[in-house]
């Protein structure tokens, strides 16, 4: 431990920063043989016959779900809306933000996730170059050379190496 009570120096062995690239290839390697979730987006189904079909959300990749962040084989997303397919069904509802998510829960069923299968829809990709030149991305940040991550509207970023530590404890 060093610097402020409950921070840790984000420096690697030889004191050198850790580089986004290489925080993201440790997590990969770390989440290797880990289940995946699936992204998901939106499409409009064709006319059928002139009749209009229900929009559906179809599989669109494979990502861990790492907090606040999607991490896929080759991308980051910062994490969207998280929902579970589920047949349509015909349900009372007291909100009609209850209804409408019910409804993108049974587009996802409509397009091919299976029941009760988790689905991580709209996903911002991460710009890993931003990051690279010291810019700010989505949840992620460089300050002081050292990649940080904002996990919460109201919380401190914390240095990125902590927060992935911590999300891998708590697998």
């Amino acid at each position: 431990m060093s610097g402020a009570a409950g921070e840790t120096d984000a420096a690697g062995e030889n004191g050198e920063r850790p580089t986004i690239d290489a925080l993201l290839e440790d997590a990969r390697r770390r989440l290797a043989g880990s289940p995946r979730e699936r992204r998901g987006d939106w499409v409009q189904a064709r006319r059928l016959l002139g009749f209009g079909r229900a929009p559906r959300i179809v599989p669109v990749g494979d990502v861990w779900h790492v907090g606040v962040l999607l991490i896929a084989d080759a991308e980051v997303y910062a994490t969207g809306e998280v929902l579970r397919a589920r047949t349509e069904a015909p349900r009372g509802y007291t909100a009609e933000a209850q209804r409408e998510r019910s409804e993108r829960a049974a587009a996802a069923a409509r397009g091919g996730f299976a029941d009760g299968e988790v689905v991580h829809l709209g996903a911002e990709p991460l710009d890993l170059g931003a990051l690279r030149r010291g810019e700010a991305s989505g949840p992620l940040s460089v300050v002081a050379g050292v990649v940080h991550v904002r996990w919460s509207a109201s919380g401190a970023p914390r240095p990125l190496a902590d927060y992935l530590d911590e999300q891998f404890a708590l697998r």
